[in-house]
């Protein structure tokens, strides 16, 4: 199982919580930074499932031209619904976030030169 699937299933539900804008502010100080990390991160965290979940896919796909061969594949079907089930990417930014699991540097320098 791979790192972000444990990650997953340790720490996060399905479920979208309320959270405090306070809380997400005081890590950087701006609520827009915080908010531009953590949807990097979930852009990150999407990119990863996705290359994961088409490797694992790519493993039952057949390479022949014929219609007649085309047929369900009940372990591709498991494993599409599996990815379904996660936790969506953006929680999980969120909960990193939160948690401090997330590194973000700023580069001043090149702001506003």
């Amino acid at each position: 199982m791979s790192k972000l699937r444990r990650q997953q299933s340790a720490n996060t539900s399905n479920v979208v919580e309320p959270k405090k804008l306070s809380e997400m502010k005081e890590k950087t100080g701006n609520i827009y930074e915080s908010i531009a990390i953590m949807s990097k991160r979930a852009n990150q965290i999407n990119i990863a499932l996705k290359e994961e979940l088409h490797n694992k896919l790519e493993e039952f796909a057949s390479h022949t031209d014929s219609l007649e061969e085309i047929h369900e594949n009940k372990e591709q079907i498991e494993i599409s619904r599996a990815y379904e089930r996660m936790p969506n990417p953006a929680l999980l930014a969120t909960a990193e976030f939160l948690e401090d699991k997330v590194y973000f540097r700023r580069n001043d320098a090149d702001l506003f030169s």
